[in-house]
C-alpha cells in the first residue's frame, strides 16, 4: 500500500488567482513552484508554471498553468458534484473556522451537510471551477465503514445486474 499522495495536480485558468484563494481563502502553504518551457516528461515544447500547496501532512494540491490551451471545459457527461477534493477538518472548531473564511471571501458555499452522524461537509468552488469540500469525518468507531462498503458495493452491483436504472431511465423518458 502507498504510504500517502506527494500532490495531485489539476489545471488552473491563472496562476496568481489560483495562489492568492489557496493561501488566503484554503490556509495553505505556497510551497514551491517549477517553470518550464517544455514538459520534462514528453520534450514537447509547452510552457507552463506548475505551482503547489503543502497540506499538513506534507503532501500538495497542485496546479498547471498552461496559457497557449484553449480554457478548459467541463465534462458535459458529468455531474458538477462529482469530481471534488475533501480537505479533512480535525473538529468542529476547524470547520466553523473555515466556513467563517468562506463567508470573509465571499465564497457561495452549501453547508454544513450532515451525511452520518457527527459528519459533515462544505461544499464550494475555487477560482478554475474544481469543487472542493471541507469535511470534518465522523470520529473513529461510530460505524464499520470498511464492512459497509463491501455491502453497498455488492447491492449497487445488483441494482445494476438487475437494470434497475435502464428501467427507471425507460420510465422517466
Amino acid at each position: 500500500m502507498l504510504p500517502n499522495f506527494h500532490h495531485v495536480a489539476f489545471r488552473c485558468r491563472n496562476a496568481a488567482e489560483t495562489t492568492r484563494f489557496y493561501t488566503e481563502v484554503m490556509g495553505l502553504k505556497y510551497s514551491h513552484a517549477v517553470l518550464n518551457e517544455t514538459v520534462p516528461s514528453t520534450g514537447a515544447k509547452d510552457p507552463h508554471l506548475h505551482i503547489f500547496f503543502e497540506l499538513d501532512d506534507g503532501s500538495s494540491i497542485a496546479f498547471f498553468d498552461v496559457p497557449t490551451w484553449p480554457a478548459a471545459q467541463p465534462d458535459p457527461n458529468t455531474p458538477s458534484w462529482v469530481q471534488h477534493v475533501a480537505f479533512q477538518v480535525r473538529d468542529m472548531d476547524e470547520l466553523v473556522a473555515s466556513q467563517k473564511r468562506l463567508d470573509e471571501h465571499g465564497i457561495e458555499y452549501i453547508g454544513p451537510i450532515s451525511h452520518y452522524p457527527d459528519q459533515y461537509s462544505i461544499y464550494f468552488f475555487d477560482p478554475n471551477g474544481h469543487r472542493l469540500e471541507f469535511n470534518l469525518p465522523a470520529p473513529p468507531g461510530t460505524e464499520d465503514k470498511a464492512a459497509n462498503a463491501l455491502m453497498l458495493l455488492e447491492r449497487w452491483e445488483k441494482m445494476r445486474a438487475d437494470g434497475h436504472w435502464k428501467a427507471a431511465a425507460t420510465v422517466d423518458a
